[in-house]
């Protein structure tokens, strides 16, 4: 006895449509856990009555969907309405300014936060890499051989460091 190819493809497109579906279904959700996040906070927050806790929530949303520019908005009043500079915020503008090409802003933003927490590992690779998009090599070094100090097994930061090395040293003249 013969295996049915028609049940077989039917079977098939079953597990095929079952794993889009779930990404699919996962996406929404996600998506509208954002837009919870947004109707709950936004309101409150063009009010002025926000925490930074709350600032820095609805900047992070607005990062996840790429709205940079609204964002630094909320991610810079966290900061004022704490009235200090709170690392993952200061990270987190580093980021979106990062994102839109503004490696000046986001080097500045990313110093910041390792100035107030000098273990911050995620803010010392940010930093590197935004040295590296400005051609600062001996900087973006520098700064990833601190990630290398903080945690010895970061991949991202050994791969870098090395690369940064190679372009460090003098070319040999023929």
């Amino acid at each position: 006895m013969g295996v049915n190819a028609p049940l077989l493809y039917l079977v098939a497109l079953a597990g095929i449509l079952s794993v889009a579906g779930y990404f699919v279904l996962r996406e929404v959700l996600r998506l509208r856990a954002q837009e919870k996040v947004i109707r709950q906070l936004q309101p409150r927050l063009s009010k002025g009555k926000g925490s930074p806790q709350e600032h820095y929530e609805l900047g992070s949303v607005y990062l996840q969907k790429r709205l940079y520019d609204q964002a630094i908005v909320q991610l810079k009043k966290a900061l004022e309405v704490a009235g200090e500079n709170i690392p993952p915020v200061c990270n987190a503008l580093g980021f979106a300014y990062f994102s839109q090409g503004q490696y000046d802003l986001a080097i500045r933003y990313y110093k910041d936060a390792v100035a107030a927490d000098p273990g911050y590992v995620t803010a010392w690779n940010n930093l590197a890499h935004a040295y590296e998009k400005k051609n600062l090599y001996g900087p973006g070094l520098e700064a990833y051989e601190t990630v290398l100090k903080l945690d010895p097994k970061n991949a991202i930061a050994k791969r870098r460091a090395e690369s940064l090395r190679k372009r460090l040293q003098p070319s040999p003249r023929g």
